[in-house]
């Protein structure tokens, strides 16, 4: 069916069914390795069977479920706005990575399914997942659907970074919480996408405001989820989820993209290496191929969730293909 929710340790747990959030990431993951060893039946097969998952959880209007139990039923009436925007995102990422003709084409309809649909996403990071996606769609295509619907959303980023933003707070909302780095990627990939400088300066004033917060002596210290970091209050440092750094890899490349300075990919790197243990506690988070759930000050999450999983994973391909890139250019 797709890839389960939850781990107890790294045992699947099957308790928790799996959901539309993980099995779009999981999808994203299997093309990136995909790009790294394209003949890999084993990572072909993942894919498809991701697609199709995703292909099943798309209601008639566009949207998503996001809940399924381990039974195959569906928990839920229309899944959250964060997974309706991972899943576009998703789908943007496979027209532009699929390896196949098939999956981008089926990639492509069920992206069109869901452009009516976008003006439902009332959170930040909804619209943010979704503009990613429809940031991919775009440079691979240049399509007015998708160019319509990206400058749609890069305006509600854009108009929610310039109601709360002054020069000492450059920031989207008066509280950073949680894949914090996905907004300022965002409009960077949509100010590319769309040749549109003005989203680029944005995004990029906005991660180097976030760079300032979270790299503390050479080491990346997400914000953590007890309690968030609130305009003018103090920042939790702890419980660190997997997914902030992998947003920081993905950040800095499009930073990179966007400017040619090479300090946005050693910013990269260090988000990469907050997993292997550069990070506050000194503590290695990737184990046997999965990452432990949260960096806590006394103690880790020891079980070993898809969500922290595959953040490492995307994170070690994502940093994997930019080296090769790299390589092939010098020779």
């Amino acid at each position: 069916m797709g890839v389960i929710q939850h781990a107890l340790e790294n045992v699947p747990n099957r308790k928790f069914g799996y959901c539309t959030d993980d099995v779009s990431r999981a999808f994203m993951v299997a093309l990136a390795y995909l790009r790294l060893a394209p003949s890999d039946k084993t990572a072909h097969r993942f894919a498809s069977t991701y697609l199709a998952f995703l292909q099943h959880a798309q209601l008639d209007d566009g949207r998503f479920h996001n809940f399924m139990d381990y039974d195959r039923r569906w928990m839920d009436e229309i899944g959250t706005h964060d997974s309706c925007g991972r899943a576009i995102w998703s789908l943007g990422y496979g027209v532009a990575n699929a390896p196949t003709q098939t999956h981008r084409r089926v990639c492509a309809t069920l992206l069109d399914r869901t452009l009516p649909s976008l003006e439902s996403l009332e959170y930040l990071r909804s619209r943010a997942y979704a503009a990613l996606g429809l940031a991919h769609a775009q440079s691979a295509l240049k399509e007015a659907k998708y160019e319509n619907a990206l400058r749609y959303l890069a305006g509600e980023i854009t108009a929610s970074y310039r109601a709360n933003a002054d020069d000492e707070w450059r920031w989207f909302e008066q509280i950073m919480t949680y894949d914090n780095a996905r907004l300022p990627e965002a409009l960077m990939r949509a100010g590319q996408a769309l040749q549109e400088p003005e989203y680029g300066e944005l995004g990029l004033a906005a991660f180097e405001f976030y760079v300032n917060v979270t790299i503390e002596n050479g080491i990346h210290v997400p914000i953590g989820n007890d309690g968030w970091y609130p305009r003018g209050g103090p920042r939790a440092r702890y419980v660190q989820q997997p997914l902030e750094a992998c947003a920081m890899v993905d950040a800095a490349l499009a930073a990179f993209d966007l400017t040619g300075e090479a300090g946005h990919v050693a910013t990269a790197e260090l988000a990469l290496e907050w997993y292997y243990g550069k990070n506050s506690r000194k503590i290695t988070m990737a184990n046997g191929g999965g990452c432990f759930d949260g960096l806590g000050e006394e103690a880790v999450n020891p079980n070993m969730g898809a969500e922290s999983t595959l953040a490492l994973l995307s994170a070690a391909y994502t940093l994997a293909a930019r080296r090769s890139r790299v390589l092939r250019a010098v020779r």
